[in-house]
């Protein structure tokens, strides 16, 4: 089973008047992969580049309130992303593989969804492919994670302002091996700008009323450099973030984003201890 890891964040801005004390935006974070372990490790990690035993504490572990979610999905003791993003994007467990729809396939509508039906701008990023089951569960409901084309042509479906991450796994075969029609005409036909790479973005998006921002031409679409590689890498995942947050300022952003899975399994600790880093950040 792949894992990935995402970070996923998502803004709600309130049309109209602010009431005293309402934020004016909400951003949700996913570490999918991320546990007690990792951040641990992360803190244990700090303190030891200042020489010390002991921890040197993250930003969000010093926060007032924290809990515990249970794991398992709905068919599964072990879940998978996609289940599992969608029991965070909708509040109900369901079957390992399922996309925004619940054990019976009946479809079940998102937090983000729900906020784009109130009148707030929504945008969603993440570090890996756009069409990836945990940020495609905040947008997308099909039977299984696999059916890459079908999930991206849930995308305009949803009419999210703000798009970004990797690419796209399967922009011309559907989930049957069969060749379709380029998402991406498809995209620019709903009101699309797509931008490929930060350049073309910044020459496009002050015209731009909805965007999809992508990696260049070229470039691996199934995920962005991990972070620790990213310090010699010029696409940067919180440029990508910086991006959305100019497209939708005006509303609500949505953003998810790293591979902790890949490094998990992989067991590049150091990497995964990075990843933590540009999620949380440091206190």
């Amino acid at each position: 089973m792949k894992r990935l890891m995402y970070v996923l964040f998502f803004v709600l801005l309130t049309s109209g008047m602010a009431y005293a004390q309402q934020a004016k935006y909400v951003f949700y974070f996913i570490g999918d992969g991320m546990g007690v372990n990792q951040v641990n490790g992360t803190e244990m990690y700090l303190a030891e580049q200042e020489g010390r035993i002991g921890v040197k504490p993250l930003l969000f572990t010093s926060f007032p309130v924290a809990s515990m979610a249970t794991t398992f999905s709905a068919t599964n003791s072990v879940t998978d992303s996609s289940a599992a993003g969608t029991a965070l994007a909708t509040g109900a467990k369901t079957y390992n593989g399922a996309i925004g729809m619940d054990d019976n396939k009946s479809v079940l509508q998102s937090v983000a969804e729900r906020a784009k039906k109130s009148g707030k701008k929504v945008g969603v990023t993440t570090s890996v492919s756009v069409d990836h089951a945990t940020p495609a569960a905040f947008y997308a409901h099909q039977p299984d994670r696999g059916m890459y084309y079908e999930i991206a042509l849930d995308l305009p479906k949803a009419g999210f302002d703000f798009y970004a991450g990797g690419g796209f796994l399967k922009p011309t075969t559907t989930a049957d091996k069969k060749e379709a029609p380029s998402i991406f005409p498809i995209f620019e036909e709903a009101g699309y700008t797509v931008a490929r790479g930060l350049d073309e973005y910044k020459s496009k998006s002050a015209q731009a009323d909805k965007m999809i921002l992508i990696q260049k031409e070229g470039a691996e679409p199934s995920c962005l450099p991990y972070a620790i590689d990213r310090l010699y890498r010029l696409t940067v995942f919180v440029d990508f973030i910086l991006s959305g947050n100019k497209v939708v300022d005006t509303g609500e952003e949505h953003f998810k984003g790293e591979r902790f899975c890949y490094i998990s399994v992989g067991s590049d600790t150091v990497s995964g201890y990075f990843v933590v880093l540009q999620i949380v950040g440091r206190k």
